[in-house]
């Protein structure tokens, strides 16, 4: 398991699903800030495909988020868009509403670039998160992670159109132990 000095990034387990559906996914203002799309409903008992792990599936590698100390389940991460021929990939993450404003994001972002750069061997990582999301920016450039643009109105939530920040970090500026 990948670990940083406050979380572990393990596989997803099946008692995992319920608590992060009804935490994060059944929230319909939080999905609609985090996904790419509008928020629907998944019928209990269906494999929700922003929760279900396909192993064999290429593209992404999809975590539970859980905390050291107590082995307490604290969110999601995963690294998404993996590409091969590039070696670039995105992150992104969800946190419990308990878990937020305790650092655990920070720690988050840098387990998956350790995992990201190290294991996968990838050149570049990426984030795009709303412009107020200020906790992930913040998690985002302590771990060196630069602001390369911004993309106006990009994204519809909640019945409006929100700006979206990019960053970006590579390998070669990338530091293991930025959060100190």
């Amino acid at each position: 398991m990948p670990r940083g000095s406050k979380v572990g990034l393990r596989a997803r387990h099946e008692d995992d699903i319920p608590i992060l559906r009804a935490e994060l996914y059944d929230d319909v203002v939080n999905s609609s800030r985090s996904a790419s799309g509008p928020w629907r409903p998944i019928a209990p008992g269906s494999k929700d495909p922003r929760l279900a792990v396909d192993d064999l599936k290429e593209g992404s590698v999809k975590f539970s988020v859980v905390a050291l100390e107590g082995d307490t389940l604290l969110g999601t991460a995963t690294l998404w868009g993996i590409d091969n021929h590039n070696r670039s990939a995105h992150i992104g993450l969800g946190l419990r509403p308990s878990c937020r404003g305790k650092g655990y994001g920070t720690d988050v972002v840098a387990v998956l670039c350790h995992y990201g750069f190290v294991v996968l061997g990838l050149q570049r990582l990426q984030i795009e998160t709303l412009s107020d999301n200020a906790a992930m920016l913040r998690s985002a450039e302590r771990n060196g992670f630069v602001r390369e643009g911004v993309l106006r109105s990009s994204a519809w939530v909640m019945g409006e159109f929100l700006d979206e920040v990019l960053l970006g970090l590579l390998a070669k500026d990338w530091k293991p132990d930025a959060t100190s």
